[in-house]
């Protein structure tokens, strides 16, 4: 029975709710983990390398689940294959530096500012496309990304002396490195999906299953066992309960993100992303009762128009290429039916 145009659009706004839902709450549950005046835990990197864990945990209750319904082909097989661990090991580096630098950019700085701490992702990709991939960039696409650049540096001359920010140097510092990794993981899973026969759950299990050894010399380095060890808290109910619940919502994200993009489509995906990053920072400056400048406020206009804009124009070079190649096979075509 096809499915109606009601049906399809109550199921479309289902996932988008569902998309905001998680990820605004996942931001809000990292920053209290972090930074909260409850916890008090400085032990960002042992947060991080437990929700890795989580997340192996949940893959290995997918496959189960898998198992028990051999129908839902999506979750494979709890197995891990050695070869398979180092083939994914550049990207499972690059994931560990991305969900890192990105719990530590929201240690120091607030949600307000979170979005543009850590905005320069679109110009990131641009660069490294034209670095790694040697693509070159339409002028359109360049000035959106100044539009960004313009935005991300007024928002950090604006933010400087709020009360939600602790150290807005270190927050903005990893922000940079967050949205670098996160250019990178896109370079690097395009290139390993292969290895996993582009199972997105496998690649999160060797991914997350990787970055839980990788983590372990950097705890130690860090001295942060010695932190949680002396951590007044560490056998409460509610911080553990904390501690999993921030893991599931990492998990989740990859999924719900899928699915938003499935159901809709990679253009209404960003645009979504978009919104949803304009609704969190509202709903962050009322939380905490914050105090911005007008010229705050335009900073973040400046980064969420520009990322907006970036999409909107590759969307339309994308179409125009496919026009373009649809010309040109229609073309050759023609010439071998005159040729006739």
């Amino acid at each position: 029975m096809p499915e109606t145009l009601r049906s399809k659009s109550l199921k479309i706004a289902a996932v988008v709710a569902l998309y905001w839902f998680i990820s605004i709450s996942m931001v809000f549950v990292n920053k209290h983990l972090l930074s909260s005046k409850d916890l008090k835990l400085n032990a960002p990197i042992f947060i991080t390398w437990f929700q890795c864990i989580i997340a192996v945990i949940v893959c290995f209750g997918l496959s189960l689940i898998g198992s028990k319904f051999p129908h839902i082909d999506e979750f494979p097989a709890f197995e891990i294959d050695i070869k398979i661990a180092r083939e994914v090991l550049p990207l499972s580096a690059v994931f560990v530096g991305m969900i890192l630098f990105n719990n530590l950019c929201l240690k120091y700085i607030g949600i307000a500012f979170y979005n543009v701490g850590r905005s320069l992702t679109t110009v990131f990709n641009v660069v490294l496309t034209y670095i790694i991939l040697k693509e070159k960039t339409s002028l359109y696409a360049i000035f959106t990304c100044l539009l960004i650049i313009v935005g991300f540096i007024l928002g950090i001359d604006q933010e400087g002396g709020s009360k939600t920010t602790s150290n807005l140097f270190l927050g903005v510092f990893f922000g940079v490195l967050a949205s670098l990794c996160v250019s990178l993981n896109a370079i690097y899973t395009k290139k390993v999906l292969p290895h996993v026969d582009g199972n997105l759950w496998r690649l999160t299990l060797y991914n997350n299953l990787n970055a839980t050894i990788i983590f372990v010399p950097l705890l130690l380095l860090n001295n942060e066992l010695t932190a949680l060890f002396k951590f007044p808290k560490l056998w409460s109910l509610y911080f553990w309960f904390m501690l999993i619940v921030s893991g599931l919502f990492g998990v989740a994200i990859g999924f719900v993100s899928g699915l938003q993009i499935k159901v809709t489509s990679p253009l209404t995906h960003n645009i979504s992303g978009t919104a949803k990053a304009c609704f969190q920072t509202i709903i962050a400056v009322s939380i905490t009762s914050d105090v911005k400048t007008t010229l705050w406020w335009f900073s973040n206009i400046l980064v969420l128009g520009g990322s907006a804009g970036y999409t909107y124009v590759k969307r339309l070079e994308m179409k125009l290429h496919t026009l373009e190649a649809n010309q040109t096979v229609k073309g050759g075509v023609n010439e071998r039916s005159d040729a006739v």
